[in-house]
């Protein structure tokens, strides 16, 4: 066994050992259980802090739990009520700052936890209704600003595990608490980022994770919260709500490792957390850094209200890969004569259409592989590198697949084929040929030249040796194969259910439910609803099938494009 790997398996073990109720009394890492919780309160040994809404605290709470958030009398202004809740508006500055959800400066931040009864000696527990935002996040605060973190720790499963436990409550509101001496001595700034950092990560999706725990509404921009919908780019939705159990508590460090790395957030990554505001991604923060113990994990307060607010005006996603599709603006520059003049060749043009139809007009440097040629050598990778790199398609290029109807059974087969053979990227021009002439673009009649280059920046397309390393997690063929982290699901991608027999579960969404009419992909809002109402989750091995594996094709194409994590087709 390496030596790593040994390291690796001796710190899970100390931290499941640390995890298990038997063995730390009560205390796992950042958490507390009830039954330890209650021993202290009834010692008054802990400070005590309930983060949880003015409304919320006022009905009930665990005795000599003091309030974070705005008093009744501060809470409502003419009749309405303006807290937002969970200490958030102590915590945060809505004054000085452009947009909300703000830390207070420093010595702002000093008076309140004094205010509270925190020295920095002592032992607080923070706690909301559990299974919420508020506690995760002021527990952030008192990290960022240099409170002692073996001092300070979250009721794991908060009042309603409290509750569970028929222990007691009460709607008295203690007397105010001696001050406190808490004093900031140093911001920890390693684990918070801003708009900048995060916008380079968002480019090297590879080395970051940015991830964002907000439900699909947001996501997938069904819901305008903001100026805008959606997300920002290459972010991984992972909800706050999926780190905690059906009782509220937090997952375990296995269960949430798993999480993860089926999402594919790595611990060599650098994760930067984020939401809305920077409440909810607060829960993602403590779960990867203090539950799964990532090393490299930063909070992104600002989150979508600074990237929207930024006066650069930032992309924001509704799809999770929208550059799987094309536009003919896109193809014309990098796949065009003028690109291709300059000596900087990146791009290949497949036109899977017949050579008939390719033969009447087509995208100048389209190279024409008929989809006839996909379905024929579908279980023969060495046959079709063979045709592909006499046809001019280089591996190392970005495959652009054209079909003249967007995401169609051919387009998408050809996708999923040159994916499973390891072309560098494949995408799909959404555009049809109409389209293309009418923004003025050229057509051809005369085949695309495909020959040696005679001089440096000869514009004919040379054949190559179709060499590629073949990927395992795209093309399957045996229908019992499992891998995942989570369990299997087939996907029936036709309009009937695959006359094979399937062991496991079989859900049916047509690909045609997920499609416009012109092969577009429907709105990722629209696209999600359908999967969710059919039972699609996330958490699976998602394998696309149907009789036709042009079908199952389309399917898998449209999982990518929403970023689904573990999704293979199955070649029947």
């Amino acid at each position: 066994m390496k030596k790593s790997l040994q390291i690796v398996l001796i710190s899970l073990v100390g931290w499941l050992f640390a995890w298990h109720p038997a063995f730390a009394q009560g205390v796992h890492g950042q958490l507390v259980t009830p039954q330890w919780l209650k021993e202290q309160v009834d010692k008054k040994a802990v400070v005590l802090l309930d983060a949880s809404p003015t409304r919320l605290y006022a009905a009930k709470h665990i005795p000599g739990a003091v309030s974070v958030s705005f008093t009744r009398e501060e809470a409502t202004s003419q009749g309405v009520n303006l807290s937002y809740g969970g200490g958030i508006d102590y915590l945060t500055d809505s004054d000085n700052v452009p947009f909300a959800f703000q830390d207070r400066s420093p010595k702002e931040i000093e008076a309140l936890f004094r205010s509270w009864g925190v020295s920095n000696q002592s032992k607080v527990v923070l706690y909301d209704q559990g299974g919420a935002m508020h506690a995760t996040r002021l527990f952030f605060s008192f990290a960022y600003h240099g409170f002692p973190l073996k001092n300070v720790h979250i009721l794991d499963g908060g009042l309603s595990k409290w509750e569970e436990l028929k222990l007691p409550v009460t709607d008295a509101v203690p007397p105010a608490p001696k001050a406190g001496n808490f004093k900031v001595a140093k911001l920890q700034t390693q684990i918070k980022t801003n708009t900048s950092e995060v916008l380079a990560a968002s480019g090297d999706p590879q080395k970051n994770a940015l991830v964002e725990a907000l439900t699909p509404d947001w996501h997938f921009g069904s819901a305008l919260n903001y100026s805008r919908r959606g997300h920002i780019p290459n972010a991984i939705m992972a909800p706050a709500a999926d780190f905690y159990n059906a009782d509220k508590t937090f997952k375990s460090p296995e269960e949430v490792r798993r999480m993860l790395t089926h999402l594919g957030i790595q611990p060599e990554q650098h994760v930067f957390t984020h939401c809305g505001g920077g409440i909810a991604g607060s829960v993602a923060f403590f779960a990867i850094k203090h539950i799964a113990q990532y090393p490299h994990v930063k909070h992104y307060t600002e989150s979508q209200l600074g990237w929207l607010h930024d006066d650069r005006n930032l992309p924001f996603w509704t799809y999770d890969d929208p550059n799987i599709l094309r536009d003919s603006g896109w193809l014309q520059w990098w796949g065009g004569q003028r690109t291709r003049s300059l000596g900087s060749i990146h791009v290949s043009v497949v036109d899977v259409r017949t050579p008939a139809a390719y033969g009447e007009r087509h995208v100048p440097f389209a190279l024409n592989v008929p989809s006839d040629e996909f379905r024929k050598h579908l279980r023969n990778p060495a046959a079709l590198s063979a045709t592909l790199g006499a046809a001019g398609v280089n591996p190392s290029h970005e495959a652009v697949v054209l079909s003249g109807n967007g995401i169609s059974k051919e387009s998408a087969l050809a996708f999923v084929a040159l994916e499973a053979l390891g072309q560098k990227k494949v995408s799909i021009l959404t555009d049809s040929l109409d389209s293309w002439a009418g923004q003025g673009f050229s057509l051809r009649d005369k085949p695309t030249v495909v020959a040696p280059k005679q001089v440096p920046f000869d514009l004919a397309v040379p054949p190559v040796a179709f060499k590629a390393q073949a990927r395992e997690d795209v093309l399957i063929t045996d229908r019992e194969r499992s891998n995942g982290l989570f369990p299997k699901v087939f996907l029936a991608s036709g309009k009937e259910l695959p006359s094979a027999a399937l062991q496991g579960k079989v859900i049916h969404v047509p690909y045609t439910a997920l499609l416009n009419a012109d092969g577009t992909p429907k709105e990722a809002a629209a696209i999600w609803d359908t999967l969710s109402k059919a039972g699609v989750s996330r958490y699976a091995e998602l394998v696309t099938v149907s009789d036709d594996p042009s079908e199952a094709a389309v399917n898998y194409v449209v999982l990518k494009l929403m970023g689904f994590p573990n999704i293979k087709t199955l070649a029947l």
